[in-house]
């Protein structure tokens, strides 16, 4: 598996991820606010893919933030590289590229409710990382619960 900067060619990739997680984050796919999100933070130097010897990308990661206060703005893991370490590693390649510490970086994932919580494992992703649960954050797209996870970093 090798992680890299995200190209402009990628964008099909990402695109391919996220129809895997819709259910869970609302449309983005057809979507030109997504589209044009995952343009900016490629142009910017701000996005992540990992790839491996397949077509199809492995996952994608949108960063964004300045000291103290870093975001993860979307992070998916295809449906078939997961609880394989990809996830980890995009996260561990953002944080050594782009955080300074101190400081936080944030994640808005799913509330504890919300369905998507045990199906994507993404709540228990983040505490294995060392983010805790923090407040409340605006429902999803599609009504859903979100909470805001954070991990200081030294």
């Amino acid at each position: 598996m090798t992680i890299r900067l995200a190209r402009e060619r990628d964008l099909p990739g990402f695109l391919g991820l996220a129809a895997q997680v819709e259910q869970w984050f609302g449309p983005m796919v057809e979507e030109p606010g997504f589209h044009d999100a995952v343009r900016e933070h490629i142009a910017g130097s701000l996005a992540l893919v990992a790839e491996s010897s397949g077509p199809d990308l492995l996952g994608g990661l949108l960063f964004g933030g300045e000291a103290p206060t870093y975001h993860v703005h979307w992070l998916v893991v295809s449906h078939r590289a997961r609880g394989k370490g990809v996830g980890g590693a995009l996260m561990a390649e953002a944080t050594r590229r782009w955080v300074r510490g101190p400081g936080d970086i944030e994640v808005v994932t799913f509330g504890a409710d919300h369905p998507g919580a045990v199906v994507s494992g993404a709540r228990v992703f983040y505490e294995r990382l060392g983010f805790t649960p923090a407040e409340a954050a605006a429902p999803g797209p599609e009504g859903g619960s979100r909470q805001v996870f954070r991990r200081t970093v030294a």
